[in-house]
């Protein structure tokens, strides 16, 4: 991991992601949150302000050792005991069947081997656990597809891997979940190639 990952990039994406008008959005996904929870690159910590009153711990992990200095503030003014690790969600560090809810918030396009990831998410998971999901991704339109895909190579160098042009929604379907709650809209404050967002409650 070189320096720009490590140094650079967690500032700027704790900028670019605390913004207020973000806040309902991460509300709204974590308001199901219960049990024993995982979060998936838990980044800077932005969601631990907003998860219900009722999450008193959490474990945690993310690749890059940056975003967990960056984290440490946040988890020492927060209620919620953070048990965090510093990995690739591809191979999860956890028994089978483990948590009641696992939670990705903008974390999917990042992941090399995504479909992988999401193999360990429904692994980890008890039966009747939710994976809680928030991420931007593909556009429905021709137009912002073909930019997007035009793009993908300064994403990833600029944002430390994320793709603009994963099509979540079907990602989150290859794996056998017994339902999926999926909303798809679009978040007009960021630019018309990263604004297209999938939030949704898959059932194991």
């Amino acid at each position: 991991m070189g320096l720009y990952s490590r140094f650079v990039f967690p500032c700027l994406c704790d900028f670019l992601m605390k913004q207020e008008f973000l806040t309902p959005y991460r509300r709204d996904t974590l308001a199901a949150a219960r049990g024993e929870i995982l979060e998936i690159g838990f980044g800077t910590g932005l969601n631990l302000p907003h998860y219900p009153p009722h999450v008193r711990h959490l474990t945690t992990i993310d690749a890059n050792a940056g975003m967990q200095r960056k984290a440490t503030a946040r988890i020492a003014r927060s209620q919620i005991k953070v048990e965090t690790q510093v990995l690739d969600c591809e191979r999860l560090p956890f028994p089978s069947e483990r948590f009641d809810c696992v939670i990705s918030t903008w974390t999917l396009c990042s992941i090399v081997q995504v479909e992988q990831a999401l193999s360990e998410v429904y692994r980890v998971l008890k039966p009747g656990g939710q994976f809680l999901f928030l991420e931007h991704g593909l556009s429905p339109e021709p137009s912002i597809q073909k930019w997007q895909k035009r793009l993908n190579w300064l994403e990833k160098c600029l944002a430390d891997g994320c793709h603009l042009d994963r099509n979540i929604a079907a990602l989150v379907q290859q794996q056998p979940f017994s339902a999926i709650e999926l909303a798809e809209f679009s978040l007009d404050l960021f630019p018309r190639t990263h604004c297209y967002m999938y939030r949704g409650a898959a059932t194991k």
